[in-house]
């Protein structure tokens, strides 16, 4: 699925099993609160944090998903074309950093 298709998904969702799109506030307040899960996630399965017999069963491949819903919600209600900015990022990131990263002892 690519992201214009991924985005339309989520309009139809919207339309056939929501009211209508949270506000933009109230998007943004819930993608910090999935990103904050996928956070703890990482912290306790892959971090030094101990992880608690509550948190073995999360998903994280479901918690990330969380994240893309609510930024699609976000693209869709403010009238981003993401797999546009998305390709365009891509290419400013690879025009920009194409030699930045080789020479960094930390990563060698």
């Amino acid at each position: 699925m690519n992201i214009n298709n991924a985005q339309l998904a989520v309009d139809e969702w919207i339309a056939n099993h929501g009211v209508r799109y949270f506000n933009e506030l109230t998007n943004m307040a819930q993608l910090t609160e999935e990103v904050g899960e996928v956070a703890r996630i990482i912290a306790r399965r892959y971090g030094e944090q101990s992880e608690k017999e509550s948190d073995r069963e999360k998903d994280l491949g479901e918690e990330l998903a969380d994240v893309v819903f609510v930024v699609l919600c976000l693209a869709n209600q403010t009238g981003i074309d993401l797999e546009k900015a998305f390709y365009n990022k891509l290419n400013k990131k690879a025009d920009r950093d194409h030699d930045r990263h080789h020479g960094n002892q930390k990563l060698l």
